[in-house]
């Protein structure tokens, strides 16, 4: 069966950093495009970041940009996400997704998988 799991959610105060965990089952990672979403309550679902399978590339949204850093450990078949001078704006659910695309997107329709969210929570 294939599952995502995401971990690492929790509550902290804005400046903080948290580090989110997807691990994989069912499958091998290395063989996806791994996205990192979040959703806030009555907003769309939005792209953060994305890890392609085809050469590694990543990629980040304009707002994450140097705050983010998206990595993967093979070994661990986990994709981490180091969120770091986190905002109260960046309270949402969090998602991990796979695509069998070579080349990973921000846009959720293009996922395979998806894991149950992880809520993170900044406080100001």
């Amino acid at each position: 069966e294939v599952q995502l799991v995401e971990s690492g959610g929790g509550l902290v105060q804005a400046g903080g950093s948290l580090r989110l965990s997807c691990a994989a089952s069912g499958f091998t990672l290395d063989d996806y495009s791994i996205g990192w979403f979040r959703q806030a309550p009555g907003k769309e679902r939005e792209g953060i970041s994305c890890i392609s399978r085809r050469d590694g590339s990543t990629y980040y949204a304009d707002s994450m940009q140097g705050r983010f850093t998206i990595s993967s450990d093979n070994a661990r078949n986990t994709v981490y996400l180091q969120m770091n001078s986190l905002k109260p704006e960046d309270t949402a659910v969090y998602f991990c997704a796979a695509s069998l695309g070579l080349t990973a997107t921000m846009t959720p329709w293009e996922y395979d998988y998806w894991g149950q969210g992880t809520q993170v929570t900044v406080s100001s």
